[in-house]
Formats: C-alpha cells, sequence, structure tokens
C-alpha cells in the first residue's frame, strides 16, 4: 500500500515538473469563479448559451480518446464537464493529460444536456487551480478507519458527504440557539478562557504559565463565575458559547476540549429555566429534524413538552436498591457500595460523599433515561454553587436534562448569599486536603463580588457537543467536534 502510494505521489511530482517547465503556475492566486456549481445546475435554463466560469475539486474522469468527461466538485454540489480535442485543439486538450483526480480546475464553457440529458459544461479553456501531489482514497468506510477518519478529518469531510451535513447541523444548531436567546432578550457576553482561579465545575484544569507576569493560570473549565459578575454587575439576561477544557478522560461523551452554551436570568429559578430549556429543545429538534418524535441509534425520541421530573434520590434509590441515602455519612455510603460487589464501582477511588452519589447514579439511573428528562433536587454535597432546596436543606435546586441516557445540561437556581457561599467555598478546600482532586477552588474575587448583592437568579450550561450528538444520531462525540483530540502515534 506504501509503496503504491509512493509511486502515484512520485507520478503527480513528475507532472507537476512539467507543468512549471511550460511556464505555467499550477498555483495561482485565485479562481475566476462566476458561478458555484449548485447556481450553474439551479439556473441552467437561464444560463444556456451564455458563457460561465465554474472552479472545483476533479472527482472522476473518464477519457474516451478525443473526448473526456469529468466530474467537479465544490462546496455546493458537482457537475459534469466534457472537454473535446476538436474544441480546445491538440495543445491544450494534451496539457489535461497533467490533471488527476483531486486537482483544482478552473473550465470555462457553455452549459449543455448530455444525450442522457446530464446538465454538462462543454468546457472551451480550463486551467489548472491547485496540483494536488498526494491521490484521494478510493475507499473510505468501515470501523477500521474510524481513528483515520477522525486524525484526518479533511479527507473525512471529502470522501464522505455524511459527515459532512453533521457539521453543518452543528452549525446550524448554534445559529439556533443564538437566535432563540436574541429573541428573548438575552445579550450575548464574552468571558476569559484564562483564568487565575479556574471554577464553575468539578474538575482537573489544565495548567499553564503566563511569562510577562510570571503567573500562574488556567484553560477554563467553565465560565459560571465571570457570568455571574456580569449578573452582579447590572445585565439580567445574559449567555456565551465558551469553549471550555478539562483535563479528564476521553469516552464518547466527553473530550477534554468542548462547547457549551451557558446563559443567566435574573429573578428567576431552577423552574424557569427548565420551562425555558424544553422550549429550547423541542424548538432545535424541529427545526433540524422536522418533529419533535426522533430516532437516535434506532430508538425513538419525544421531545413533546413538558419533559419528564425526576428527583435525583428517588431515582437512584429506585434502582440502586440503597434506602436512606441523604442521611448517610461517607463511610456508611461506601460500606454499602462494596456490599454490592460491583467491580466498576470498587475500582473507583472516593474521597467525597458527592464523588460516591455521582458514581452511583451514573451507573444506576443515567442509562435508564432515554426520553428528554429533567433530574432535580440533587444532595447538597453535590453542589457548591446552587440554592439551598426551599423545602429541603438537605437537598440544592439542580436540574440536569437527560436524554438518551446522556446528561444534556446542568442548571442551579444560584446561590447568591455570600456566607453561605463562602461556607460552601471553604469545605470544598477541606476536602481537598483530605485527598479529593475534584473540589472547587476558594476564589476570593467572586465572593466579594457577591457580597456587593446578587439578584434571584437561574442559570444553565448546555453542552453543544452532546446535544449535536442527540440531534444528528451520532454515537461518539469524536463525531460531530471536527477535530477531536487524538493520542499521538
Amino acid at each position: 500500500m506504501q509503496k503504491k502510494l509512493e509511486e502515484l505521489k512520485a507520478s503527480r511530482l513528475e507532472k507537476l515538473k512539467e507543468i512549471r517547465k511550460a511556464s505555467i503556475n499550477p498555483y495561482p492566486q485565485k479562481g475566476n469563479r462566476t458561478h458555484t456549481l449548485e447556481e450553474a445546475s439551479k439556473d441552467f435554463d437561464k444560463l444556456q448559451d451564455k458563457s460561465i466560469t465554474l472552479c472545483g475539486r476533479l472527482r472522476l474522469l473518464r477519457s474516451h480518446g478525443k473526448a473526456t468527461f469529468a466530474h467537479i466538485g465544490d462546496e455546493s454540489g458537482k457537475l459534469q464537464i466534457y472537454l473535446k480535442y476538436d474544441q480546445l485543439g491538440k495543445e491544450k486538450y494534451k496539457f489535461f493529460k497533467n490533471f488527476d483526480i483531486g486537482d483544482f480546475i478552473e473550465v470555462k464553457g457553455e452549459l449543455f444536456k448530455t444525450k442522457t440529458s446530464e446538465k454538462t459544461l462543454r468546457v472551451e479553456d480550463f486551467r489548472m487551480l491547485a496540483k494536488a501531489i498526494r491521490p484521494l482514497p478510493e475507499k473510505w468506510h468501515g470501523i477500521k478507519e474510524k481513528e483515520v477518519r477522525y486524525r484526518k478529518r479533511y479527507l473525512d469531510l471529502l470522501m464522505n458527504p455524511d459527515v459532512n451535513e453533521v457539521f453543518r447541523k452543528r452549525a446550524k444548531i448554534v445559529n439556533l440557539i443564538r437566535d432563540f436567546m436574541e429573541k428573548h432578550g438575552f445579550l450575548e457576553v464574552d468571558t476569559p478562557v484564562l483564568q487565575p482561579v479556574y471554577g464553575g465545575a468539578f474538575a482537573k484544569p489544565f495548567q499553564t504559565t503566563l511569562d510577562s507576569l510570571h503567573m500562574k493560570v488556567y484553560l477554563r473549565i467553565a465560565n459560571e463565575l465571570y457570568l455571574k459578575r456580569l449578573i452582579i454587575g447590572g445585565y439580567e439576561k445574559i449567555y456565551e458559547f465558551s469553549k471550555d477544557f478539562r483535563n479528564e478522560g476521553i469516552d464518547k461523551t466527553h473530550n477534554p476540549e468542548f462547547t457549551q452554551v451557558e446563559f443567566y436570568w435574573a429573578y428567576k429559578d431552577y423552574n424557569d429555566i427548565m420551562k425555558f430549556v424544553e422550549e429550547l429543545y423541542s424548538h432545535l429538534a424541529k427545526e433540524i429534524l422536522g418533529s419533535l418524535k426522533i430516532k437516535y441509534q434506532g430508538k425513538m425520541v419525544d421531545f413533546t413538552p413538558p419533559f419528564k421530573r425526576l428527583k435525583f434520590v428517588d431515582a437512584l434509590e429506585k434502582y440502586s436498591g440503597i434506602k436512606g441515602i441523604l442521611d448517610m455519612s461517607k463511610d456508611e455510603l461506601l460500606k454499602k457500595v462494596k456490599s454490592l460487589k460491583i467491580k466498576e464501582l470498587e475500582e473507583k477511588k472516593h474521597t467525597t460523599k458527592a464523588e460516591i452519589l455521582e458514581d452511583l447514579f451514573d451507573y444506576f439511573v443515567q442509562d435508564k433515561l432515554w426520553h428528554p428528562t429533567f433530574v432535580i433536587d440533587h444532595p447538597k454535597e453535590t453542589t457548591p454553587l446552587a440554592k439551598v432546596h426551599r423545602s429541603d436543606p438537605r437537598l440544592v435546586e439542580r436540574v440536569e436534562p437527560c436524554i438518551c441516557g446522556i446528561e444534556l445540561g446542568n442548571g442551579f437556581t444560584e446561590l447568591n448569599d455570600p456566607v453561605d457561599q463562602r461556607k460552601r467555598f471553604e469545605e470544598q478546600l477541606e476536602a481537598r486536603k483530605k485527598g479529593a482532586l475534584e473540589t472547587h477552588p476558594l476564589d476570593k474575587d467572586f465572593l466579594e463580588a457577591i457580597e456587593y448583592g446578587m439578584p434571584p437568579t437561574g442559570g444553565m450550561g448546555i453542552p453543544i457537543d452532546r446535544l449535536t450528538m442527540i440531534l444528528t444520531d451520532s454515537p461518539s462525540i469524536r463525531d460531530v467536534i471536527l477535530f477531536p483530540f487524538m493520542k499521538q502515534k
């Protein structure tokens, strides 16, 4: 295979030399396109008998002596071109032999239909726009090549129209969310990616150094605390599309670099946030797929509001069989976990009760939540940034939308009591001293900000990559990130 590739490259490099010998630039500065291929096909009747110029990549070549048919492709589609010896002349027609599949070409001519009624451009003149040194893959499918597809996404996009469409839908999802937010009066803002104190989630950060200030800084794991500062500053409805970075495991729903949209709404609580997200998610399903009832991995999913509400503790006790989890200490809960004799859970190194609860929920409950469900009222230990539940001080007003067994958001009635917030941060600090790795750092600047007063607020972060997975029927997060992180060979 490698030997054949080197032979093909050598052949193309030889053609490149011949082109340069003829004093022709094989890589000109621009193309003189008058129409895209889609426009040429769509406006065929209007453009007949008119000279037009098209540009694209050669995708198919069929030579028959003194006549050659080829297909060229651009972002909008593909079109057949026809080159004839009598039309172009001996030297020009001969020069076309320097072209290979994958090369970029500019063609000038008039449109006509072949005997089989295929729309075609009769080429009067052509020139090379870029010579491809490597041949395009002949076959590009199958599980064996999945890793190569992720590493060489440019080829994946080039050879697989379905993949191309996934990322067009992803762009549409982002635009629809932005339009939805704007129509509801939200202001788009921009907050720092480099932060002196990371926060807003339980996650291990990426760390670097700002040389000019001799200062340790972190890539953000979330933008929550900066957005809350803006609520304190007087904005009432804000959102941000953010790239976040978490130095943790990679699997079908996790990538070290990911995108989310996070929004905050003053004078609202988690009940209002649930209604808003319900409306947003059903709107996206309708706009992207044309229906509230869609399929994911062969199974029906119903986005019709209202979504089911499920209490965290009720669900966990039901599916795990462990009762009274709220009143158990960390050690008592650990004993219960060991008694279950589940290897996957026993192998975890739990340092806090919150970690145990989250892992138990992921194991026993998560995959059972297929249709859109809001998991609400989480144990207080799991969330240092949410307000204590109005009817049970052991809980916080937290909500996680789950669809197809995948967590699709995290939101709260936000904690705006500065005294309680300081206490929670200090508890996280103590947990870290005892060995817990994923704890929330104590952010003194944020504590000072919240002491100036923050109104009652509801907020949520929505993972764009996972949402795109559901709405494009993609089994892995790597299928919806153009360049997912890959281990070096």
